[in-house]
């Protein structure tokens, strides 16, 4: 099976450097095939004969590594689905993203945001996704500072250019 694993927070300080050669070898001592990364933002793709363990790949990160980091991981097709149930429009891939949660999101607290409280930016909610349009771009966001405070699961955002490219890279 064909795995995407998505770190959270990879590359975005000096407290959070992680090569991908590193991530890669990593996920190769951990037994998984094929392995290979995306970008220098945490995109990891690999084949594994067993369902991988986000758990074991952060517990493994942090005593190789030193790094405390969330890893969100999807099979090929689940990543296949996200792309297919998107609920918005693209309008512009670079201001279009996915929120991936480790859970479904609660629906109930997602609820309770009023959309006022962040328009212009739109927001829909998948299976174990957020889809989320931003149209003044993602300098000064005000959605996802929202979502934080009411989500205790770990969640990691891509644009729509990288889910769909990793959606490419994972078929192939």
């Amino acid at each position: 099976m064909r795995y995407v694993a998505l770190l959270r927070g990879i590359n975005v300080n000096p407290r959070s450097r992680l090569a991908m050669s590193d991530l890669r070898a990593l996920l190769a001592g951990l037994g998984h095939t094929d392995v290979r990364t995306h970008l220098q933002s945490g995109n990891a793709l690999f084949t594994a004969e067993e369902e991988p363990q986000a758990a074991d790949i952060e517990r493994r990160i942090t005593d190789e590594l030193g790094l405390s980091v969330a890893v969100i991981l999807r099979t090929a097709g689940e990543l296949r689905a996200v792309v297919r149930e998107n609920p918005l429009e693209v309008r512009d891939p670079a201001r279009f993203a996915v929120v991936f949660l480790a859970q479904a999101p609660d629906r109930e607290a997602l609820e309770g945001i009023d959309p006022a409280a962040y328009a212009p930016e739109e927001m829909r909610v998948g299976r174990r996704e957020l889809y989320v349009y931003f149209p003044d771009g993602l300098r000064r966001p005000r959605l996802p500072p929202l979502l934080e405070k009411r989500s205790k699961a770990p969640a990691t955002i891509r644009n729509w250019n990288t889910v769909t490219r990793l959606l490419a890279l994972a078929e192939s």
